[in-house]
């Protein structure tokens, strides 16, 4: 029902919404969802729902339930609506996230799930230390069956709203041979044991106790006359359930949402909680929220075309009133050091033309892509910053990585020494390194020498000085190593043998995933240096990188991270099939990776206000060989109309047409459509996978292995794969001196360059 007892001039509040934000507002009774795209002032059309519920005295602020996300949404959802309607804000003690209500409520009914109403909320360190307790009483390998890998499950689990009896034998299955329900039972006996709780906890106690308590439900259900929240598409089926519950007898439920923008299946979401609101509400109100108040048409085309070809979602059009502006441009480069300059030269641009640095950001799907972006910065002296994130060589798994390499090249590093003594654990206690630290101290003399010392002594324990020992024996070979071997190559040895990797892929976790292929780019960028000394004084050079604060900086983040934020410039980076989609969301999840991989496409354009950038390359170094790709598919079903496209290969953008068959591409007729954008064309049953170029590089590469290096001479101009057109400035055996064009002075071997 539309509420049409206003008073005769409208209150500040209503100032200034269009139409169906002011119909968001003051539909006030029944369910209503209000679909609000990106960019469509949803949080002004909230809040101001929420301030004309009280200002109106249809609730009490303390009969009104109001869910966010994250504890800053709440806070500028208090703020807002206190601006509204002054003091009354104060008393409402249900605006909040999921977790701060849940734990409000679990509370006041401790006793009835067995808890005292002062229970501990444990963080992640707690948790996966009792679940190693946990793993150690059921006998099991801790190697094998982590606690990460048991944390990740009962999170999944606790998320979908089951507890142990719920858990059935499939799903039991996923952990110690079936005994996953077992162990799970087990950590939730220890947590009532222990008075304390875990965050997934704090809702689905409160879901079972509504479930089974009758008497506590309908105290909520009679207390909340009204339900707000926000991101409704971001709800897990433990959310979902909990609110459909408390909605059941007033059914006065507003949700505001985007199924467009659902991309958090990874963490519990679920898109199709929003898709069923009107069979969970039959009858409700839905609203669409459509004119964008912050891209240009062409961006919002753009987007649009893309998210078209999802199948599952509501469906909007967005609009705008702004002015047509600059159409998206795709962009195609050689490399990904290629994508890094031209981002780099294209952003100096800019800020010539007056945009501000902080206006400007590049968008990755993937952490390890900004690596290359950010050494390029240093070199320039561009200034960045990592959002969402620690930079690249500020990981936890790239310092533990680099100090054993300065460990190798610098034996008297002693905080290389102590950082990663016992990383991976090799049974070295507390006890033991404080030993070593008092052998090294009296003897005047690094610790790698005191543990050469210790090991022949008895003052540590047997299993400390075996563990001691066969640390001091791995790193002495891989010294031995390092004078015969590629450093590169030295380091993914040291990483697998010393158990880094096998710890990380024992965890089978998205983090484990992306901690994993941030080691292999940074053995990747280890490649480009002469020596192992060179690379470790790049990198203290860029972590180095501490300018003012307070100045302007470009932005670099995740897609993931970049939902809710807005830039004047926007650069998307790695726009290639098997990277961007994900190859292995689409492995793992099929068509309904590919939908989500589609709907972050989305996220990614309409974070620009003014410009958006689409880059892709042509190669890209994968484990450590290079690989040829091809533009992602999304970048096909941009409308031609939105693009410009340009590429820095000879030959322009004609290079970069590639097809995808309906053979080839099995989601080719459910989510993408018969259509092709600009730079896509049919050929015969199979797609282009190498750009011309790459195959005339290697031809020509061939051509100059069997003539000998005589054909390369000092002033020739030469072609480099990794760093472009340069001329030969001295020769030493095979090592050519080059000043490339773009990378500056190199050395590189003859067998990898070519006459251009």
């Amino acid at each position: 029902m539309t509420d049409t007892a206003l008073p005769p001039a409208d209150p500040p509040y209503l100032r200034g919404l269009n139409a169906p934000q002011r119909e968001a507002v003051l539909t006030t009774e029944g369910p209503v969802l209000v679909l609000a795209g990106a960019g469509t002032g949803k949080t002004a059309a909230l809040t101001a729902r929420l301030a004309h519920l009280v200002a109106t005295r249809r609730a009490y602020p303390s009969e009104i339930l109001a869910v966010t996300f994250t504890n800053k949404a709440a806070r500028e959802m208090r703020e807002r609506v206190g601006r509204m309607i002054g003091a009354a804000v104060e008393g409402m003690p249900w605006l909040g996230t999921f977790h701060s209500i849940g734990a409000r409520m679990l509370r006041r009914h401790a006793e009835l799930v067995g808890l005292q109403s002062n229970f501990t909320i444990l963080d992640t360190d707690d948790q996966l230390r009792l679940m190693k307790q946990i793993i150690q009483a059921a006998g099991l390998d801790e190697k094998r069956w982590t606690a990460r890998t048991l944390a990740a499950l009962i999170d999944k689990w606790k998320n979908k709203g089951l507890t142990p009896a719920e858990v059935d034998a499939g799903e039991s299955e996923a952990f110690a041979n079936g005994k996953g329900a077992e162990i799970y039972a087990a950590y939730q006996a220890r947590l009532i044991a222990l008075n304390a709780c875990d965050f997934g906890d704090l809702l689905l106690h409160m879901l079972t106790l509504f479930k089974t308590d009758r008497a506590v439900l309908e105290h909520y259900q009679q207390r909340f006359r009204y339900i707000m929240v926000d991101e409704y598409q971001d709800t897990n089926t433990s959310q979902y359930l909990w609110l459909r519950l408390l909605a059941q007898q007033r059914k006065n439920i507003c949700c505001v949402g985007d199924d467009d923008q659902s991309i958090y299946s990874w963490r519990g979401a679920e898109v199709a909680n929003i898709l069923r609101f009107e069979r969970d509400f039959p009858g409700a109100t839905i609203i669409r929220l459509e004119q964008n108040y912050r891209s240009t048409p062409h961006i919002l085309a753009a987007a649009s075309g893309v998210i078209a070809q999802n199948g599952g979602r509501l469906g909007k059009t967005l609009w705008t009133q702004e002015d047509e502006g600059e159409k998206v441009r795709v962009i195609g480069v050689w490399d990904g050091p290629e994508e890094a300059r031209r981002v780099g030269e294209e952003i100096e641009a800019l800020e010539r033309a007056g945009t501000r640095a902080d206006a400007i950001a590049i968008l990755v799907r993937a952490s390890f892509q900004t690596r290359e972006f950010e050494d390029r910065f240093i070199q320039i002296g561009l200034p960045y910053r990592i959002v969402g994130g620690f930079r690249f060589y500020e990981r936890a798994e790239i310092r533990d990585a680099l100090a054993y390499l300065r460990l190798v090249n610098q034996p008297a590093d002693d905080l290389a020494f102590e950082r990663i003594v016992n990383v991976p654990k090799r049974g070295l206690g507390d006890k033991a390194v404080e030993t070593l630290h008092r052998v090294a101290r009296a003897q005047g003399v690094p610790l790698s020498i005191a543990a050469t010392h210790l090991i022949e002594t008895d003052e540590l324990t047997p299993r400390a000085r075996r563990a001691l020992g066969g640390f001091i024996g791995d790193l002495a070979r891989w010294r031995d190593l390092a004078s015969t071997m590629g450093h590169a190559d030295l380091a993914r040895q040291i990483l697998d043998e010393s158990g880094y990797t096998a710890v990380l892929q024992t965890e089978r976790t998205a983090e484990a995933s992306g901690r994993l292929e941030n080691l292999q780019e940074l053995t990747r960028a280890m490649e480009e240096y002469e020596t192992l000394g060179a690379f470790l004084e790049h990198v203290s050079l860029v972590m180095d990188n501490d300018a003012a604060q307070d100045d302007a900086k470009v932005t670099i983040m995740t897609i993931h991270a970049a939902k809710g934020l807005e830039f004047d410039t926007v650069f998307l980076a790695g726009w290639e099939d098997g990277l961007f989609p994900s190859q292995r969301a689409l492995d793992e999840g099929g068509l309904a990776s590919l939908e989500e991989e589609r709907r972050l496409a989305y996220v990614a354009i309409t974070r620009a206000r003014r410009r958006c950038f689409i880059l892709h390359a042509a190669n890209r170094r994968v484990y450590g060989q290079w690989t040829s790709s091809i533009p992602s598919r999304f970048i096909g079903e941009l409308p031609a109309d939105t693009i410009e496209e340009e590429s820095t290969l000879s030959g322009g953008a004609s290079l970069w047409r590639a097809n995808w068959s309906e053979r080839d591409d099995p989601f080719a007729n459910v989510a993408r459509g018969t259509g092709r954008g600009p730079g896509w064309q049919r050929a015969q049953g199979q797609f282009v996978r190498e750009p011309v170029r790459i195959v005339e590089a290697r031809q020509s590469a061939v051509s100059i292995g069997n003539k000998g290096r005589g054909d390369i001479s000092i002033g020739a101009r030469i072609f480099h794969q990794k760093f472009g057109y340069g001329l030969v400035r001295a020769i030493e055996g095979n090592k050519l001196e080059i000043d490339f064009e773009q990378a500056g002075a190199k050395h590189v071997l003859d067998s990898f360059v070519s006459l251009a």
